[in-house]
């Protein structure tokens, strides 16, 4: 494809992970800037605070926030006890890998937080251990007891259970269901600062969401992931994940009923005392056999080109953006569509699990078939199969001419492995049309984290869409 071919901005979802990482992290998860350092907190300090307005133009920042109200301070009182900080720190030293939050679930001290939160610890049980900090300062290890990646949580038990009752925060049933608009309160501990609570609404199930999750209208901070958004009674409704950095209080919650299957499926389970890859492995494979057969079942959208059939997937679990170039100065025309999922799996160092569909449509009719032909050639060209990755394996490609019922493509089809994920792979597929001398399209396929079978058939199922319209 042509390499200034860029992501749609509506799509930038930098920051999707709320928990706060110490040292490098991958751009994908930038967290939001920080203000300027504050005086520290005491131990077990709240922080109370309303969903701030959109800034205004020219405001010099925006307006300040509103106080909070008598609603969230009670809020904050009721679940103080329940609230707990989870950090990941390096074995046999105090120091702070990553931080995040959570709460109390039962009485005998088990704990609800987001599988990014202690993914560290799950995968490298060797070289990390995790702690939990109620909001009174006291500290505590704490054990995994299973982890949920397709849905992003974590169930853990209190280190120190042994002859103690904890105070548990209550799990809304799913049947209660909530009104648009009806205030629900986050809290947890951004940013390492102290335990908050920050006020918003609910806005229904977030649309195009591959598994179900929460729009919730006010504002995660980095640190804030794992810990629960609650109703006016006080009843865990969601679990907060994450957050649009390139739009305004545009958050994301778990629903409640996902913790709640964890908690009745796992309540009882053993800690994981060696790295968690065989459950992540088993849950990535359930969930690329659901992406495949759904990604599937969708089919594609009709009339997307007016002279082939170009795959082009239904907008059921996938945003499409499209944009069109004309030609300057007598140069070539482009068209573009890029399709992407928003739901993706974290798997510790990276995102998987998830589908792309892209393709450019060019008209070179104003350049003569011999610059066509250069431009086509080196677009097609620019695809970037081969890059190093410590997590995969080098790409294993193989290039063909396929005949569409009289209609040539020129196909390349790249697969590779993932070293600590047996039997996963990403499957890639680029196509280009071959029947005219000056114009034609050019498409590209990605699955991330299939079985070996899914990939062939998700490259079989790309390939035969294409046809003369």
């Amino acid at each position: 494809m042509i390499p200034t071919m860029k992501k749609p901005r509506a799509l930038a979802l930098a920051g999707l992970l709320c928990a706060a990482l110490a040292g490098p992290r991958p751009s994908a998860w930038a967290q939001a800037p920080q203000a300027a350092p504050a005086p520290p907190l005491p131990a077990g300090a709240a922080v109370v605070s309303a969903a701030a307005p959109a800034a205004r133009p020219g405001a010099g920042g925006g307006e300040a926030a509103s106080p909070p109200s008598s609603s969230a301070r009670q809020i904050f009182e009721r679940a103080r006890s329940q609230l707990v900080q989870i950090r990941t720190v390096l074995k046999g030293r105090a120091s702070q890998a990553s931080v995040g939050s959570g709460f109390f679930v039962t009485p005998e001290g088990h704990i609800v937080t987001n599988f990014h939160v202690v993914a560290q610890a799950a995968l490298k049980p060797r070289r990390y251990d995790l702690v939990y900090v109620a909001a009174d300062g006291r500290e505590a290890p704490a054990v995994i007891l299973q982890i949920d990646a397709r849905h992003d949580l974590a169930l853990l038990k209190a280190g120190d259970a042994a002859g103690r009752r904890f105070d548990a925060l209550p799990l809304r049933a799913a049947g209660q269901a909530l009104a648009q608009g009806e205030r629900i309160y986050s809290l947890g501990n951004p940013l390492d600062v102290g335990f908050a609570v920050t006020e918003g609404n609910y806005n229904g199930l977030v649309k195009r969401s591959f598994y179900p999750q929460i729009f919730f209208g006010g504002a995660l901070s980095a640190g804030m992931s794992g810990g629960p958004a609650l109703d006016d009674n006080g009843q865990v409704i969601g679990v907060n994940v994450a957050r649009r950095v390139d739009g305004e209080q545009v958050s994301f919650l778990v629903p409640a009923s996902f913790a709640q299957a964890l908690l009745a499926d796992s309540r009882d389970a053993r800690p994981l005392v060696l790295p968690a890859y065989p459950a992540l492995v088993a849950q990535l494979q359930q969930h690329q056999e659901e992406l495949s057969e759904r990604f599937i079942g969708q089919g594609w959208k009709p009339q997307t080109h007016p002279r082939y059939r170009v795959p082009v997937p239904n907008d059921e679990f996938m945003r499409c953006w499209g944009n069109s170039q004309a030609s300057r100065n007598g140069g070539m025309s482009l068209e573009r569509s890029d399709c992407v999922m928003d739901t993706r799996i974290f798997a510790g160092d990276f995102s998987i699990g998830w589908i792309a569909v892209r393709h450019e449509s060019y008209d070179g009719s104003k350049i003569g078939p011999l610059r066509y032909a250069m431009r086509n050639a080196q677009s097609f060209g620019n695809e970037n199969l081969a890059r190093v990755s410590a997590y995969q394996t080098p790409p294993q490609c193989r290039e063909d001419f396929i005949d569409r019922a009289g209609l040539t493509l020129r196909a390349v089809i790249c697969l590779r492995a993932y070293k600590k994920l047996p039997q996963l792979y990403d499957v890639t597929v680029l196509v280009a049309t071959l029947d005219q001398s000056s114009a034609g399209v050019q498409g590209r396929f990605d699955a991330k984290g299939v079985s070996f079978a899914n990939a062939q058939r998700l490259a079989r199922y790309y390939l035969d869409a294409y046809a003369w319209n």
